[in-house]
């Protein structure tokens, strides 16, 4: 059955990896390396616990409800954006 917003290409590919008809042409041992790559760079997650303002609280609330997402996940986004650079300072 053809889905309307995937071209025939893409349905196809659907169809066969639900299928499971893709074979990988990896060798084991690529796939292994990629695999050990793979783990090495996931990163695990820590608990941390932090006092901010209730009316801090609330904003990060207000806003992670705006975006769809829950808070802990938006924090979570603003401290990572934060390491590594992305937010930049603004003279006031």
């Amino acid at each position: 059955m053809h889905d309307p917003k995937y071209t025939a290409d893409e349905q196809d590919l659907i169809n066969d990896f639900v299928a499971e008809e893709l074979i990988s042409d990896f060798s084991p041992e690529r796939k292994n390396a990629l695999m050990q790559l793979a783990a090495n760079n996931i990163e695990q997650d820590r608990k941390i616990s932090v006092r901010i303002s209730v009316r801090d609280l609330e904003v990060i609330q207000r806003r992670a409800l705006e975006q769809g997402l829950p808070y802990q996940s938006l924090v979570s986004s603003i401290l990572h954006k934060y390491v590594s650079g992305a937010f930049k300072e603004v003279e006031r």
